[in-house]
């Protein structure tokens, strides 16, 4: 994928990570409820530093309304020209479509390069909030996996939701 660059959106104004941006992410996932259905627990702080660390910079943003920042967006490259959605919003931004406007941005983004054909998100069952998310995108449901976890997760039993959107699909509908 090409490198990352500044996105805007109705509201928001994504801004490439960077290593000032620690604090922030470290507050995100010092929320139990925004890791409810990724971790099952807040992060300490030095957990999230070690685990939000080696990943900056990399292929994810920062969004800001003009209160601050409210959440975090990634898109990984994986193989077969695939990329992977990801996305964390603040509690206080929870429920105000943000959450599908920046991915809407971020998914954008991904197709502008041509090697890119299709963008995948996952979650979790019982995350219905991220499921919604991921139907407003337009993204349809390819397979549902129960998965072996060493400490699983309440729900977890009911298995991950994988998602799909393809550059074909996304054209038609941003039409």
């Amino acid at each position: 994928m090409t490198g990352v660059r500044e996105l805007r959106t109705a509201r928001l104004r994504l801004l490439p990570v960077r290593p000032h941006d620690l604090p922030f992410l470290v507050e995100l996932d010092g929320d139990p409820e925004v890791m409810r259905h990724l971790t099952g627990r807040a992060r300490t702080p030095q957990e999230a530093r070690d685990f939000w660390t080696p990943r900056i910079p990399g292929p994810q943003w920062i969004g800001h309304l003009d209160s601050g920042p409210v959440g975090w967006w990634a898109l990984w490259p994986c193989e077969g020209g695939r990329a992977e959605l990801g996305y964390r919003l603040r509690r206080s931004a929870w429920g105000r479509g943000l959450a599908v406007e920046g991915a809407r941005a971020v998914v954008d983004e991904a197709f502008r390069d041509p090697a890119v054909r299709v963008v995948r998100a996952e979650t979790m069952v019982v995350n219905e909030a991220s499921r919604a998310v991921m139907r407003r995108l337009g993204m349809h449901h390819v397979r549902t996996e129960v998965r072996e976890w060493e400490d699983p997760l309440p729900g977890a039993e009911l298995g991950e939701v994988i998602a799909e959107v393809t550059r074909q699909e996304w054209s038609s509908t941003e039409a």
